[in-house]
C-alpha cells in the first residue's frame, strides 16, 4: 500500500468516526451520516490498496 493512500485511507476513516459519533452525541443526523459515509470511504480505498498489495506479491 502506498504510503500516501494509507494515510489517506486513515485520515478518512478517523475523520469520518468523529464526525458520526459527534453527530450522534448532539442529535445531528446528518452530520453522523456524513461521518458514516466518510469512514465508510476510508474502508474501501484501504481494502482497494490491500487488494493492490496482494496482487502484487
Amino acid at each position: 500500500m502506498s504510503a500516501s493512500e494509507k494515510a489517506k485511507a486513515k485520515t478518512e476513516q478517523t475523520v469520518g468516526k468523529v464526525e458520526k459519533e459527534m453527530g450522534r452525541a448532539v442529535g445531528n443526523e446528518r452530520l453522523a451520516a456524513e461521518g458514516e459515509s466518510k469512514e465508510a470511504k476510508g474502508d474501501l480505498r484501504s481494502a482497494k490498496e490491500k487488494g493492490k498489495d496482494a496482487f502484487k506479491n
